[in-house]
């Protein structure tokens, strides 16, 4: 009988922005993408690996876009909110679709779609070994999913955030457009502050630091790559002290 390898991350949370749903289109949710990302979800439970997951709503409706076009920008966040909610509902149905038991949580009360966000019962949905998808962000404006992401893996006590994004980790300039933009393999809390880079806000970042809760960015257009980064393979770029 074959030995599955050991992953080194027991509790993950997996950090996807919403445009990472939308594959080759130009918005809304890529059905191939859905089931690729919930393919790879369902690599790690074989691992034994318990999942979290929290995706943004920026394929949808993306605050503050809005709110530079005139709308309130209060308003604008909680269209993005439910934005999230629908997203999750997406990744929900194609992980269930493959038998992984997965419970979506909501930070905004709907109860005929979601669960409401009860800390301990997300670490129990964990402990059962079900997929937990946190919708809705914190539950309020003027946060990003990145700081919901921080929030919650330092709440359900996740080793670390494992943030998924087009490129192959954190450059010193967008390599999509300068062609010799610098990777860096690893970096520290204030280096992302000091240097302004654009990985996750500043409220996330510094969450993560003052709790010493670790970061890896890499690229989620790699088939694998979920699962080379929770079995400890060197991709991406590590965030830490």
């Amino acid at each position: 009988m074959k030995t599955l390898p050991k992953p080194v991350f027991q509790r993950i949370l997996l950090k996807l922005s919403g445009e990472a749903l939308v594959g080759d289109q130009e918005y809304g949710i890529n059905p191939a993408v859905v089931l690729r990302v919930a393919e790879e979800v369902k690599d790690l439970r074989r691992l034994g690996v318990e999942v979290a997951i929290v995706i943004g709503g920026g394929n949808i409706y993306r605050g503050v876009a809005a709110s530079a076009q005139g709308m309130d920008r209060t308003s604008a966040d909680h269209m993005g909110m439910l934005a999230t909610v629908i997203n999750s509902l997406a990744l929900q149905d194609a992980l269930e679709k493959m038998g992984i038991f997965t419970r979506v949580l909501s930070a905004i009360d709907m109860h005929q779609i979601a669960e409401p966000y009860i800390r301990r019962r997300a670490v129990r949905h964990l402990e059962k070994g079900r997929v937990v998808i946190f919708a809705g962000g914190t539950g309020n404006p003027y946060f990003t999913t990145d700081t919901a992401a921080a929030l919650r893996a330092m709440e359900v006590k996740a080793q670390i955030i494992l943030k998924a994004t087009k490129v192959d980790g954190v450059y010193d300039t967008d390599p999509l457009i300068n062609k010799k933009a610098k990777k860096f393999k690893s970096l520290s809390y204030i280096e992302v502050l000091n240097r302004g880079l654009k990985i996750m806000d500043a409220t996330a970042i510094s969450l993560c630091m003052d709790n010493h809760l670790p970061v890896i960015v890499f690229n989620l257009n790699r088939r694998g790559n979920i699962k080379r980064v929770v079995l400890g393979q060197k991709i991406g770029t590590v965030i830490r002290r």
